[in-house]
């Protein structure tokens, strides 16, 4: 399954240009953008994992983390493959950069009803879009978001916070709750080690904060990439002064994976420090995790 994509541009040589993230890639014919599953056929844009999921569970919701938002309850979770980011530490990275180009996209079939129904008979009082990168499935998150405010359940997203405003203006109107993945202000780590800049990312978190999302962070701390406390100052002095003191951090403690496997875990003197700046910046939850 697949379907034509909601945000982009044709352009009179046959490419297109998407806008769903701040890539803004250039797709010539039957090639794909960074993310591996938007496909320009004929001048037309698809999502080509549209209907398509490669995870479903249900969780708590503190496992997105969200500590602040329905405390204590359970949320239907669900992913498509695909990421527009290359995160070298990345968690889940046999899903999110499992897509290759001239290949099927994987994923099982389950349509958004089937998602909506599955989270009301789980008793589940949200859905989560996440896992992977929702902005890449934002048709197929789209269309469960719109069905699943339809039948009273809030919709939350675990993004990486590089979507272009057109995204969040088109998701914005079923969105209630966001953790964005927030690395830092530092464009070296951004592009070294993700493909990507800091500066859409801060924009995105201040539109969200004012279109009253509720939003939350998550800052998994790398050793050697940005545990340093000047790197984590700038990052809980944004959340405190652009944000609110009341936007919940999560510090994560890292340990190895993908191409970080030789990277040694977080040590917990690098999260105690973390936390210690985010109670001096004011911020009035901050919260340690993978510890």
């Amino acid at each position: 399954m697949m379907k034509e994509a909601i945000l982009y541009q044709k352009n009179d040589d046959g490419t297109v240009k998407c806008q769903v993230c701040n890539h803004n890639c250039v797709i010539a014919e039957g090639k794909r953008g960074i993310c591996r599953v938007r496909e320009n056929r004929q001048g037309l844009l698809y999502a080509l994992n549209y209907g398509k999921t490669i995870a479903a569970h249900i969780d708590p919701i503190e496992k997105k983390p969200l500590y602040h938002f329905l405390p204590g309850t359970r949320v239907y979770s669900f992913a498509s493959v695909g990421c527009n980011f290359r995160c070298s530490w990345c968690q889940n990275w046999e899903i999110s950069q499992s897509p290759k180009p001239n290949q099927p996209v994987e994923g099982v079939e389950v349509l958004p009803e089937e998602h909506v129904e599955r989270a009301i008979e789980g008793t589940c009082p949200s859905i989560a879009y996440t896992y992977s990168e929702p902005t890449i499935f934002v048709e197929y998150a789209l269309d469960t978001m719109m069905l699943a405010r339809t039948n009273g359940l809030k919709n939350v997203w675990v993004t990486n916070g590089y979507m272009s405003r057109e995204t969040l203006e088109a998701v914005g109107p079923y969105l209630d709750a966001a953790n964005v993945d927030f690395k830092g202000s530092n464009d070296d780590v951004y592009e070294k080690y993700c493909g990507a800049t800091a500066a859409p990312i801060m924009e995105n978190l201040k539109y969200l904060y004012q279109q009253g999302v509720h939003l939350e962070i998550t800052t998994l701390i790398v050793p050697g990439i940005n545990d340093t406390a000047h790197q984590l100052g700038k990052i809980a002095e944004f959340i405190a002064v652009e944000l609110s003191p009341e936007v919940p951090w999560h510090i994560t403690r890292f340990f190895p994976a993908w191409k970080l496997m030789d990277t040694p875990a977080t040590p917990l003197e690098t999260m105690k420090m973390a936390r210690s700046i985010g109670i001096n910046a004011g911020l009035k939850h901050t919260h340690v995790g993978n510890v």
